[in-house]
């Protein structure tokens, strides 16, 4: 890392801690590369990641009909839009990286039998149980060991955190450049303006390569299961720098979270406890899902998402009810620690009573479009995990593949990456980019938070009413009016007040709630989890 006043400098700028930016992260380690890692919690592991649930699907062996069988089921939940290339690259790097990753080196704590073996579970549109699981809280058991391996400063001295520190803007020479031929010159990044929370200064980090591994954009959502930090800032900095951004129509939501609590963001019930037999049931107590699709519960959850908002619509009720009263108390506490604690909390045991559900927001399918090595239509530029659009999910994603696919293309990226640093290796001159004060004019005004407050809820409000997970004309053109006014306000709410990651937030929301508006006008064909009432 080289440093300069209000300056730094890294071989790779990794934004973002989740499972993508962390597997980047740990195939640079070691190497000669300075790495630095931002994010803007005070805590690295304040992220999606955390929240997974599920699992990450591992194949133990190469056996063709195995793979063919994944590749059938990915494709089948995608409605068959998925990228066969990208699901080929899954099936032939996923194991290996696993093994050498999580199993090896991260020691990740999963799921084992009692003879040592591990153990694998079945989800909703999967074919077969070949799901690694660590309880209910998979996500957060391989982040927290990934986190510890990365934090060995024996094993990754080049390996350095910045926390609290919120990406701004992606450095471009055609948008940031102090001399007018730059603007002519091939478009690149070569880093980012990163706002220091702690001190509440801009600063400059110049990178000969960034990753994007911010994540999702659930919480532009009024009811999602993601961290509030899933505003689409990478979606939002990649469009201002000239990416490509593709599919972002295709919003997952999720079947079955907990209905109860004031908060936005709602608790997962996982797929897993319907792939553990749990049968959905609506107000009259009827099992509804036979009627809607032949692998009832398993379904792929758009199919199932709808199934559940319909039912809610049919009887005028607010939610419908998940039964896995069928298994042992002690097994659903062994089985799913979180979720048996959190229900019981609420009120509900899972052995014993009916658990409230409704769909919320979950994943973003679509993202910045890269290739098979993460890397975006911008020079020097990679997006890996959700940010990322590698074509995998297609409309709909599968379960469980969220994981896998961050991490073995955050293992690829940075492969990628230490490839071109054989050939090529110079910074781009940091004295021909505007530093923060000089780019955009010093200014005071205080931000009013009950504005910012105000505009965010009129975002989520927006987002889930009208573009939320049944589609109209009618709501896309209300949406539309209302955005467009937002968006004018925030301009030159931006413009003109004083820097904080909250504005930094609401700025990038209203853009990609944008994004996803505009991609849903253009779409005319329901298919996968975007779905147009006519």
């Amino acid at each position: 890392m080289g440093e300069e006043k209000d300056t730094l400098f890294f071989d790779v700028l990794i934004i973002g801690t989740g499972i993508a930016g962390l597997a980047a992260a740990f195939k640079l380690a070691g190497s000669n590369c300075s790495v630095g890692i931002i994010t803007r919690d005070e805590k690295p592991e304040n992220c999606n990641t955390n929240y997974a649930q599920g699992g990450i699907i591992f194949h133990q062996n190469q056996e063709r009909s195995i793979n063919e069988l994944f590749k059938k089921d990915v494709q089948n939940a995608s409605s068959f839009t998925s990228y066969d290339p990208t699901i080929d690259t899954i099936i032939e790097n996923s194991g290996d990286i696993i093994k050498e990753v999580l199993l090896k080196n991260a020691n990740t704590e999963f799921q084992r039998n009692d003879n040592g073996d591990l153990s694998f579970t079945q989800e909703a549109a999967h074919s077969m149980p070949r799901i690694l699981y660590s309880g209910d809280y998979t996500g957060r058991t391989i982040q927290l060991s990934m986190l510890n391996y990365l934090n060995d400063k024996e094993k990754c001295p080049n390996i350095n955190f910045l926390t609290s520190h919120t990406a701004v803007d992606l450095i471009t020479p055609n948008h940031h450049g102090v001399h007018l031929t730059q603007r002519i010159e091939p478009r690149k990044v070569v880093g980012a303006y990163v706002f220091d929370q702690t001190k509440e200064t801009v600063k400059k980090i110049m990178a000969k390569k960034t990753i994007l591994a911010t994540g999702g954009i659930g919480a532009l959502y009024l009811h999602h299961t993601n961290s509030e930090g899933a505003r689409g800032d990478g979606h939002a900095m990649a469009s201002r720098a000239g990416a490509s951004v593709t599919n972002m129509e295709f919003i997952q939501f999720h079947p079955t979270t907990f209905y109860g609590g004031s908060g936005h963001r709602r608790f997962l019930i996982s797929e897993a406890v319907r792939g553990e037999g749990a049968k959905l049931i609506n107000a009259k107590g009827d099992y509804f899902m036979q009627s809607y699709h032949e692998m009832a519960e398993l379904a792929p959850r758009d199919v199932v998402a709808r199934a559940i908002l319909n039912e809610i619509i049919n009887h005028d009720d607010d939610c419908v009810y998940l039964d896995i009263t069928h298994r042992d108390e002690d097994y659903l506490k062994n089985r799913f620690p979180t979720i048996f604690s959190y229900c019981l909390d609420h009120k509900i045991n899972m052995a014993k009573d009916l658990i409230p559900v409704v769909p919320a927001a979950h994943y973003s399918c679509g993202g910045v479009k890269t290739d098979l090595n993460g890397e975006t239509t911008l020079s020097n530029l990679f997006a890996v995990g959700e940010v990322a659009c590698t074509g995998l999910h297609g409309a709909n994603r599968l379960a469980s593949t969220s994981l896998l696919e961050g991490l073995t293309f955050g293992y690829l990226a940075a492969t990628k990456i230490l490839n071109d640093f054989e050939h090529e290796n110079n910074y781009y001159p940091s004295n021909s980019i505007f530093p923060w004060k000089d780019a955009w004019k010093d200014v005071s005004e205080e931000i009013d938070l009950a504005l910012v407050h105000q505009d965010r809820m009129t975002i989520k409000q927006t987002m889930w009413n009208y573009i939320g997970l049944e589609r109209t004309e009618q709501r896309l053109n209300r949406g539309s009016a209302l955005f467009g006014e937002l968006q004018d306000e925030i301009k030159k709410f931006y413009k003109h007040a004083k820097l904080n990651d909250e504005l930094i937030g609401i700025r990038n929301s209203v853009e990609v709630a944008f994004l996803v508006l505009n991609a849903s006008i253009r779409n005319k064909e329901s298919v996968g989890c975007f779905y147009r009432k006519s």
